[in-house]
């Protein structure tokens, strides 16, 4: 190496076993912030499965949905992670953060408000990708092939746009990117979607929403306390609605209203805990922190859920009737929710940010040469279909599946047909 040349990076790793797999534990010490205008390190940890006999194969990298999420911690090795490492070396990325890669809370997030603020805006999926790629040369610097599911195929679309040179497959299941969408057109879309879903539940559940608007009205007129410590709110409670964009969750959530007060007019413990387990943010308050973040590009957001709600006549404040929302964050949450509390004035400082930059470059994507392959849902209600179409267009080569067999949660429950599907796609 000359003396002017860059040194790889260097990972530290730990081995197991589990089940005919030697299953490595990576660990990579990344800047902050990639472009060196900010010191400071974050820890990257990935978690890679390699089944035995295929030592040899090459490998991909597992970006999974959020934001704010980590990489799933399987108990069992099934569904599409099976599948893949029928041919891979599968890695698990814990996005910057998340998980092991230095996890972001109330208590790790330090420093004045204007600080945190500026510290979140290296957490998006520009660094990631960045992470990615220097996880890529330390394990070696072969290609890897890439998996994304829902805001993982939003990095996925990301790395195709600033280190394509570092993949040489990419899978994606509803995670096509609007590419130059903002956030209010994005919630425009979600919130008319979200309004399907409310119907289509109270179709099969016709009790339903009458039961949550009774404990909605409950909730305007009596204190019931989350097993946190703090109120529950009405609009909080419509929150749980976030269960709508699941296959399954019409089910949970038909379940977690079948019986919600005592005989004396109370909510019930047992249906308290459940709620409180569905509202806090406790455990990945990153997602709340970033959500908005994710579509801007060069504009701020300033809140473009809580704003583009009252064009909606269902979801208005002082609607009458009642319906759940989805996947959307408020600014009153980072007052209700004691996760959430110590990060608001962070959170509206980066709502206001208009100096985020693009994470999508269209140019380059329609110069793509790495074969694409993505699952667009129609009727998947956080990632619009319309925009996923239109993304597919401008992607060079990039093939669909597209169908309306699954909601949002498809990969985790048809995964290996997913995968499969997406394989033969991308290799025609």
């Amino acid at each position: 190496m000359t003396p002017s040349a860059t040194p790889s990076p260097s990972v530290s790793t730990e081995s197991h076993r589990v089940d005919g797999h030697d299953v490595h534990e990576h660990v990579l010490v990344a800047p902050l912030d990639h472009r060196g205008a900010v010191p400071g390190t974050v820890e990257v940890f990935a978690r890679e499965y390699v089944r035995d006999g295929h030592r040899d194969a090459p490998r991909l990298v597992f970006f999974q949905g959020g934001p704010g999420h980590p990489a799933s911690r399987p108990d069992v090795v099934g569904g599409w992670l099976d599948r893949a490492l029928e041919e891979f070396r599968v890695v698990l990325l814990d996005q910057r953060g998340t998980g092991r890669s230095t996890p972001l809370d109330r208590q790790s997030l330090t420093g004045t408000p204007v600080e945190q603020a500026r510290y979140l805006t290296h957490f998006r999926a520009d660094s990631i990708v960045a992470d990615a790629e220097l996880l890529r040369a330390a394990l070696g610097g072969d290609t890897w092939a890439a998996l994304g599911q829902s805001y993982g195929g939003f990095c996925l679309t990301t790395y195709l746009s600033q280190a394509p040179h570092g993949l040489r497959e990419v899978f994606i299941t509803a995670g096509l990117p609007g590419l130059t969408t903002t956030a209010d057109d994005v919630y425009r879309a979600t919130y008319a979607q979200t309004a399907v879903r409310n119907a289509e539940f109270s179709a099969r559940y016709p009790r339903d929403l009458a039961v949550a608007q009774r404990v909605a009205e409950h909730l305007e007129g009596t204190e019931e306390l989350l097993p946190t410590g703090e109120r529950l709110s009405a609009r909080r409670f419509a929150t749980i609605g976030i269960a709508l964009g699941q296959a399954s969750g019409f089910d949970a959530l038909h379940f977690a209203l079948e019986d919600p007060f005592t005989p004396g007019g109370r909510l019930r413990e047992r249906f308290l805990v459940e709620v409180g387990r569905r509202v806090s943010f406790a455990a990945h308050p990153l997602y709340a922190l970033l959500h908005e973040s994710i579509y801007a590009q060069g504009a701020a957001t300033n809140w473009s859920a809580h704003r583009v709600r009252e064009e909606f006549e269902g979801f208005r404040t002082g609607a009458p009737g009642f319906r759940f929302t989805g996947e959307h964050v408020y600014p009153w949450q980072f007052e209700e929710d004691p996760a959430l509390v110590p990060l608001r004035e962070a959170a509206h400082l980066l709502a206001a940010d208009d100096s985020l930059p693009p994470l999508y470059d269209g140019r380059v994507l329609a110069e793509n040469t790495v074969p694409v392959a993505a699952a667009v849902y129609v009727d998947d209600m956080f990632v619009p279909y319309a925009f996923s179409r239109a993304t597919a267009a401008a992607v060079r080569g990039a093939r669909t599946f597209v169908t309306n067999e699954y909601q949002h949660d498809g990969l985790r429950l048809d995964g290996r047909r997913l995968f499969d599907v997406l394989v033969d796609l991308a290799r025609r």
